[in-house]
């Protein structure tokens, strides 16, 4: 009888643990954030691997010529078939200096527009501009890119190149509807170990990928808190003080979403976000304005760090992570890791192989793999690119591709689905993080298209093919 009540008791113990589990796995999936998938708007289709007529000199408006556009049309004086016909900056003097470097290199004088804060749309309604060029504070991205895709311009623009879900649909619909390229300028994509690793995992030296990291830990406290020279009326401190999560997520995500071949055969499932509490940014006011200034006597909403987990559609995972808040060396990660390797490139580069040396290569092995398994794109532009700079010349190879795909009538290395899949994670972060860490469905841009393209590639002209 003692052996039968034992017996009953452990059947009694399983079925509650199985109903248990049964319920905490129903809460679970009944947990999960979903926001709404819009249908596609009658009479359009996807743009996957969209192709439009071949420019052979590629007019450009620059919007935005502060730090990064200042940068820009110094680089694109220095691609084959770019133009600059516009530049265009609320701030004069931007313009000014702008137009100076166009004229150092030889170029004709640009048409200029300033002063006022819609003064852009006028750029983007020139008849006699192929492409608007985006580089102005993030809240303005989405708004410019729109505008010009509905004038019949393509359209390119800094990170994040959205920070609501709202206009992640916005860019994929007006892309979309106008057959026009939308791209996020990416650069993180073109730097040459990233390029490599790319070419590393595409030809399987890693075997099955089944996990990446990707980051951006960058200390801008000195940026963010200097009200003359930083960030112009110190709009990025401005977003952080109102959003948590991971409000700049691309550098890191966008190198490790191409190796995954993401809505190429794969697509990101859901995310889990937390962020610590906030720190960093009332030190760093209290240092440099001191404990009884408004700088830092205010609240700032962001994390000092923001750590992002990812699931795929076919169980693979990938970790994002954010601070720009505290003393931490650069670093993007830039973490690979397969069935039958690893690489990365932060804090230290390294790659280790099953096929040569699992525990990682020594210096000089690692310096011929890197060698061998340059990518095509960094050894065509890397000398110059080298030369003419931009974080190291990716900002260059990135441009030089842009132009090249527009003149040869290519599908763009990002489309506007990357576009929208990497900065959607701005919002979703936010969602997960206001809600406990709560899990959160990634929507699909393409609308059931993420397994039609197999694998990401590089267009090429017919006789340029690497």
């Amino acid at each position: 009888m003692k052996r039968f009540y034992t017996l009953m008791l452990a059947v009694v113990a399983i079925a509650s643990t199985v109903m248990l589990n049964g319920c905490c796995q129903q809460e679970q999936k009944s947990a999960m954030i979903e926001f709404p998938e819009p249908a596609r708007p009658a009479g359009q289709q996807d743009v996957l691997e969209l192709r439009c007529d071949p420019i052979d000199t590629v007019r450009i408006a620059v919007i935005g010529l502060g730090m990064r556009g200042s940068g820009a049309v110094e680089r694109l004086t220095h691609v084959d078939g770019a133009k600059i016909v516009a530049l265009c900056d609320i701030v004069p003097g931007n313009v000014a200096k702008a137009q100076a470097t166009l004229n150092k290199a030889g170029f004709p004088k640009a048409a200029e527009f300033s002063g006022d804060t819609s003064v852009w749309k006028q750029a983007c309604e020139l008849n006699n501009v192929d492409l608007v060029y985006i580089c102005t504070d993030w809240k303005m991205h989405t708004p410019i890119a729109v505008y010009a895709m509905e004038q019949g311009k393509h359209a390119v623009s800094e990170v994040p190149a959205a920070l609501t879900l709202d206009e992640c649909w916005q860019l994929v619909n007006t892309s979309e509807k106008n057959r026009k390229h939308f791209m996020m300028l990416e650069n993180c994509c073109y730097d040459f170990f990233e390029l490599a690793t790319l070419n590393m995992a595409q030809q399987g030296l890693f075997g099955e990928v089944v996990h990446t990291e990707g980051a951006y830990n960058h200390d801008l406290r000195g940026l963010c808190m200097n009200d003359s020279t930083g960030y112009h009326d110190m709009w990025r401190l401005e977003y952080n003080a109102a959003h948590d999560g991971n409000p700049y997520p691309t550098h890191g995500l966008g190198p490790i979403a191409q190796i995954m071949n993401i809505h190429r055969g794969d697509k990101m499932d859901y995310l889990v976000s937390m962020s610590s509490d906030q720190f960093g940014l009332t030190d760093a006011a209290i240092t440099n304005h001191g404990p009884e200034s408004k700088f830092a006597k205010r609240d700032y909403k962001l994390g000092d760090v923001n750590t992002t987990v990812i699931r795929t559609a076919k169980g693979k995972t990938i970790m994002v992570q954010h601070d720009v808040s505290n003393p931490r060396p650069y670093s993007r990660i830039h973490q690979v890791v397969g069935t039958r390797g690893f690489a990365q490139k932060y804090p230290i580069e390294q790659i280790g192989l099953d096929s040569v040396e699992a525990e990682g290569l020594d210096a000089k092995a690692l310096a011929d793999l890197l060698t061998r398994y340059e990518h095509p794109i960094s050894k065509e532009y890397g000398e110059k690119a080298r030369a003419v700079g931009g974080h190291g010349g990716m900002d260059f190879i990135m441009d030089s591709r842009l132009i090249y795909c527009l003149r040869n009538g290519l599908p763009l290395d990002q489309d506007v689905y990357d576009a929208a899949e990497w900065s959607s994670l701005v919002a979703l972060t936010e969602a997960s993080v206001q809600n406990g860490s709560a899990p959160v469905k990634v929507p699909d841009f393409t609308r059931g298209a993420w397994d039609k393209v197999k694998g990401f590639s590089f267009a090429y002209a017919p006789g340029d093919a690497k």
